[in-house]
């Protein structure tokens, strides 16, 4: 496991190969109209932008001060979006190694310091839970041939990870199905396309 704060020095790696660049706009809050560069990584698939005004539309009462764990951060498009609306803090997990510079790059960029680049995957940041503070929003929006949501959601149970009154967020494809505890309530639902997106509350 790698932590990387902005400001840290980026080791080549030969994962760096990647297809081409491509780019994210943050669409709301001090960055907005910002355009970061993110690698062409297989799986890799930013939250479109209409998706994302809505999600923090819906926290907007939410989001302001939250510690925020975005749990398949690949371009960043949803912690680094929480942390331009006013977030406290943004933990980003990403596997990809060049897609975890590309987070660390990014991060400096904005002089974002209130952000921490975690280079594992998932379910093994999750299973370890050496977690001291609790999150206040969880962002769930995994490579969908990965089929992790229901993997994430019992880890993110287990343990200390979540806080009272959490907010969770969810994006899958129409037919992807997963089991939310009974002390998850849905608090919005929608569709976009292909796409399925649901915002939850942890009582």
């Amino acid at each position: 496991m790698t932590l990387s704060r902005p400001g840290a020095k980026a080791t080549k790696s030969p994962a760096n190969s990647t297809k081409g660049n491509n780019q994210l706009r943050i669409i709301g809050g001090s960055w907005r109209g910002r355009k970061l560069s993110f690698p062409d990584v297989d799986g890799l698939r930013p939250t479109g932008d209409r998706i994302r005004e809505t999600l923090f539309n819906w926290l907007a009462p939410d989001i302001q001060g939250a510690r925020c764990l975005d749990l398949f951060a690949g371009s960043g498009a949803l912690g680094l979006e929480a942390l331009s609306r006013g977030a406290g803090e943004s933990v980003l997990i990403e596997k990809h190694p060049a897609a975890a510079q590309s987070l660390v790059k990014n991060l400096s960029l904005l002089s974002a310091t209130n952000a921490v680049v975690i280079n594992t995957d998932a379910v093994t940041y999750l299973a370890e839970r050496n977690i001291p503070i609790p999150f206040d929003v969880v962002f769930i929006d995994p490579p969908f041939q990965l089929n992790l949501w229901q993997k994430s959601i019992d880890l993110l149970e287990l343990g200390s990870v979540l806080a009272e009154g959490c907010v969770i967020y969810v994006e899958s494809g129409l037919e992807d199905t997963y089991q939310t505890p009974a002390n998850w309530t849905l608090h919005r639902d929608k569709t976009a396309g292909n796409l399925r997106y649901r915002l939850f509350y942890r009582e």
